[in-house]
């Protein structure tokens, strides 16, 4: 809770105005649900673990509306990004597995998240797959929502998990005293279909429930041209429930439940070939045997692109059967005390599961073997043979297990206080957080194979040339069998207070205290096969991925016995993080703030890497000036600014790894501590309503970041490795942290009559600046322009209609890259989603 004083009283009108106008960085007001200290008709939000006005929250943030989330079609994490300035995301391995990237602090790997997503003041559950993503909220949670807060820059202080990004906040619409509900159908191109639906109603005076669910199928805009499998990818396929309970159990004591859960079943995704290597160095004279294949393969598949006149939206993709099915459930608990007029005591418990089965092409290929001199002669030599499949990398789904099962149980304890003459609050606190997997993270990867399952051995020869007797080789593949099981705590002590000299200047320390720890625990191990003349496709090894720690192990002739292949790894740090700033207001109407931080993120496990499996925390100290101005009159709005410088030091770094040729592996994507960077930039969010029913908003961040230092560490001389690329260029800027990025928008209201309804129009364009993405790529800038226009309450009837467009001029768009170029020859693009329209009918009543 925060104290009232007189300059808050001359505000409202302002704020009610001014800051309601923001179309994409400010939303339209967040009440909260009940608290006498505050003016329910300013935006409140919950930065600081307490409600506050927005404008007096010295945090450089974006605001979305439950309203404006629909209006914009944010269903999942990666749909945000578009519309929010410092705000980037990295689609590599599909849209429902994204990753955020605030101010240039980016996700790579199986790392630990740079930006916090939290659902009710609980961190998404951990996912610990051997993709990225994960630890963020399931397809969907974005439905019947009070508010979205991007918070940017570290929050370790307060925030459950220790990041450096910023934070994203999702906060759901709790159970009022009214009866109401809510039914809304979409249909749309690409046979969109969606219906969402909210029930709420007081079951009594003390105990109110509030249900909301969202059903959402669409068919995918990538097209699959090979004729093998499904016809499109990018397709959108899931349900999502929530029931959220609120009991007062004493008039001092309300015990507030959520249980919600996701469950998304698509194709995936896939992308588009560009280039490759079209001269790769020939294996006769000493170069990559598969890479020269890989090379070699990947452009004839840009000349099968080019005969059929693909365009950037069409892929040729060859898996049978791809599937990217994702399961996740959380119950949160939230009891709050008021414990007297001063005392507020507050416990969030959480339990949650996230569970992942995915097949598909980690390079969206459809490779035959080149038909060269060089292939030739391999050929002749039980190679195999010019015209026939292979694949590069293609994971499998084995029977039985999960790619990735993780829990995750949280507890949090607050105590949140004020002075008796309001010039001091406080927050102090403890942070648990435990997750532990559910059985095996267990998969099969076929590589350089021809598999039609690699999950279940479902595999013929492909390029490998595997002696099967003195002087004979034969076509072979080989399956990795990835076995890990990853345990992670942590934990934190925390506590920040404000006290306010005068009403003008305030002062705000924080302190906390983090513990975390990894244990990890690997039994990962590959097959080789062979395809024998008459005996069909046969193991003739397997051995241990960790050739390094196991280097005799021979799993044919032990039974099959992968304890032998265990290796344990733990991983520990513990790292104080803190916050001092000081808020100044030399008017009712201007914050003033300066601020510094430091920021800390935890190191990492990843048993891929036999020797490269950990890397250290990183830290970022980091600075920031800012002011929030809020004006009236004629012209009433707001405009709000912030710069910041930060330095970031042992900074964890994507490393491509060139396997040896013969080590039987495919390569790798290490995370190496070779990074020193400099980020620097500004950010401004500003809005006006020039007169009633026209808001416009703005929104723009000016990002400049440097790679200062990047070292590689050095392979030892027994590594199955011989070359680490780190990802970045000395004095280059970091990946996904484009210079400018901009959100315009415009809404216009006007009523059409009593019992007519009002009219409604909204326009929103964004434009994204180049940035380096994965594999050292750039992908150029690009504008999207979005469009709505509705009705409300048609004739009095209870009736919304709305007709909406996304992508207006049906932009081309390049979002990522598989960033194979260095291993395979290979460079492939992901495409953000062609023009979407469609019209969408809600009916309410109650409200």
């Amino acid at each position: 809770m925060i104290a009232r004083n007189s300059r808050h009283g001359n505000l409202r009108i302002a704020l009610m105005l001014g800051v309601a106008c923001a179309g994409t960085s400010m939303a339209t007001p967040a009440l909260a649900q009940s608290s006498e200290a505050i003016n329910p008709g300013d935006i409140i939000v919950t930065a600081r673990r307490t409600e506050e006005r927005l404008q007096d929250v010295p945090i450089s943030m974006t605001v979305y509306s439950g309203d404006q989330i629909q209006k914009r079609n944010i269903a999942v994490a990666s749909d945000l990004a578009a519309f929010t300035p410092s705000l980037s995301v990295n689609t590599r391995y599909g849209p429902e597995k994204s990753t955020y990237s605030i101010r240039g602090f980016n996700q790579d790997a199986a790392t630990a998240p740079t930006v916090g997503v939290y659902f009710a003041d609980v961190v998404g559950v951990r996912a610990q797959g051997g993709t990225a993503g994960g630890n963020t909220v399931g397809a969907g949670a974005f439905t019947d929502l009070q508010n979205v807060q991007v918070l940017k820059g570290p929050q370790g202080t307060l925030q459950g998990r220790n990041t450096t990004g910023g934070a994203v906040m999702l906060v759901p619409s709790k159970p009022t005293d009214l009866l109401e509900a809510s039914l809304e159908g979409t249909y749309g191109n690409y046979d969109q279909r969606r219906i969402q639906a909210m029930f709420n109603a007081p079951l009594a005076d003390t105990f109110r429930v509030r249900v909301a669910i969202d059903r959402n199928e669409r068919d995918g805009y990538m097209k699959n041209q090979s004729g093998i499998g499904p016809r499109d990818f990018n397709d959108v396929n899931y349900f999502y429930g929530r029931l959220s309970v609120v009991a007062d159990l004493t008039p001092e004591l309300e015990n507030y439940t959520i249980v919600h859960y996701s469950r998304s079943d698509t194709n995936g995704y896939a992308s588009h070939y560009e280039f490759c290597d079209r001269n790769p160095a020939s294996p006769l004279a000493g170069g990559s045997l598969t890479r020269y294949y890989t090379s070699l393969a990947a452009c004839d598949q840009i000349d099968r692109q080019a005969a059929r006149g693909d365009g950037p939206l069409d892929v040729d993709v060859a898996n049978p059967n791809p599937r990217m099915f994702l399961r996740q459930w959380q119950v949160i608990n939230t009891t709050t005390w008021q414990a007297s007029d001063a005392i507020t005591v507050k416990n969030i418990a959480s339990y949650g599961e996230y569970r992942e089965q995915s097949q598909f092409q980690l390079y969206s290929d459809n490779f035959l073997v080149p038909d060269t001199a060089v292939t030739r002669f391999f050929a002749g030599r039980g190679g195999p043979q010019p015209g026939s499949p292979f694949d590069y990398v293609q994971l499998g789904t084995q029977p039985g297990y999960d790619a990735a099962a993780e829990s995750t149980t949280t507890e949090e304890l607050q105590v949140q206080g004020r002075s008796a003459d309001g010039k001091f609050n406080f927050v102090v606190g403890g942070y648990l957080e435990f997750s532990r997997p559910i059985g095996w993270n267990q998969q099969r990867t076929g590589i350089y194979g021809n598999c039609a399952e690699p999950g279940t051995l479902d595999c013929a020869g492909g390029l490998p040339l595997v002696p099967i007797a003195p002087g004979v080789t034969v076509p072979g593949a080989i399956i990795s069998e990835s076995r890990t099981r990853l345990a992670f705590d942590n934990h934190g002590v925390f506590a920040q207070g404000t006290y306010n000299f005068t009403d003008q200047l305030a002062l705000t320390l924080g302190g906390r205290w983090t513990f975390d720890k990894i244990d990890g625990y690997s039994e990962s191990n590959r097959f080789v096969l062979a395809t024998i003349p008459g005996l069909g496709t046969l193991p003739v090894s397997r051995v241990c991925n960790d050739v390094l720690n196991h280097p005799t192990v021979d799993l044919l002739a032990n039974g099959g016995d992968t304890s032998a292949c265990g290796t344990r790894i733990v991983n520990k740090s513990n790292k104080p993080t803190w916050l001092i700033d000081v808020d100044f207001k030399p008017t009712p109407d201007t914050l003033l703030y300066a601020k510094y931080a430091r920021g800390y993120r935890q190191g990492t496990v990843n048993f891929t890497n036999p020797g490269l499996e950990t890397a250290l925390p990183e830290k970022v100290e980091a600075y920031e000036v800012g002011a929030k101005l809020t004006f009236r009159g004629a012209v009433p709005g707001y405009f709000n600014v912030a710069g910041f410088w930060n330095d970031f030091s042992n900074q964890q770094v994507f490393g491509a790894l060139i396997a040896k040729e013969g080590s039987g592996l495919v390569g790798g994507a290490a995370i190496i501590n070779a990074g020193k960077s400099v980020i620097r930039g500004i950010e401004v969010d500003t809005g006006i309503t020039p007169f009633r029913g026209l808001r416009l908003s703005a929104g723009y961040t000016y990002l400049d970041t440097k790679l200062k230092d990047l070292v590689a560490p050095t392979l030892s001389a027994d590594s199955p490795f011989e070359q680490i690329i780190p990802r970045g260029v000395i004095g280059g800027p970091l990946t996904y942290s484009p210079k400018h990025k901009l959100a315009l928008a415009g809404d216009y209201s006007v009523s059409l009559g009593e019992n007519v309804g009002e009219l409604t129009f909204g326009a929103i364009f964004t434009y994204t600046a180049k940035q380096m993405v994965d594999g050292n790529n750039q992908i150029p800038g690009y504008g999207l322009l979005n469009l709505n226009a509705g009705i409300s309450d048609v004739g009095g009837t209870g009736f919304d209609v709305v007709a909406f467009a996304q992508n207006v001029t049906n932009k081309h768009y390049r979002t990522t890259s598989g960033g194979g170029f260095e291993s395979s020859g290979v460079g492939d693009f992901m495409y953000g989603p062609p023009r979407m329209y469609g019209v969408r009918l809600k009916y309410a009543f109650g409200q």
